[in-house]
């Protein structure tokens, strides 16, 4: 996955963490969670606030 694929990002983030709230995450912390999946294999320093918010947009649909 790279940083485009918001949407299979967002179903990694919740099969991993399936306690947190994508609500009340902040970009910082939802970073270093993408970081951390193993499937995640983009650049980490190509992150930026529109992508962070796309990826947290899916991530609270998915866990409507």
């Amino acid at each position: 996955m790279n940083w485009t694929d918001s949407l299979d990002i967002a179903m990694a983030l919740d099969e991993a963490h399936p306690e947190v709230n994508p609500n009340i995450i902040n970009f910082v912390d939802l970073r270093q969670m993408v970081i951390a999946l193993d499937k995640f294999d983009g650049d980490a320093n190509k992150s930026g606030e529109k992508i962070l918010e796309a990826i947290q947009m899916n991530w609270i649909e998915e866990k409507e």
